[in-house]
């Protein structure tokens, strides 16, 4: 029961890293850093990080459907550990 909690809980963590180092990649902290925050840390940091940091002049780069298909993953993946955990929960109380 454990392992699919960690896979989950991992995988939705890396995919919502990756989607806040897309967002950091259009500043001046750049993706690698967001990224490392994010991980390191947690995604709503790295995306704290990411929107203190400055935006770089005159750079808009379209990341198209990928931070859309990140974002559905990353939220996949949380919810499945969310009915994971809520299982285990439901089946140690019965």
């Amino acid at each position: 029961m454990i392992v699919p909690i960690l896979l989950f809980g991992l995988l939705g963590d890396c995919f919502l890293s990756a989607l806040v180092g897309i967002f950091g990649s259009g500043r001046r902290i750049g993706f690698t850093w967001t990224f490392l925050v994010s991980i390191l840390l947690t995604p709503l940091a790295g995306l704290v990080v990411a929107l203190l940091s400055d935006p770089l002049p005159g750079r808009e780069k379209r990341w198209g459907c990928l931070g859309v298909l990140l974002a559905l993953a990353g939220l996949l993946c949380l919810g499945m550990l969310l009915l994971l955990l809520l299982g285990g929960a439901a089946a140690l109380l019965a």
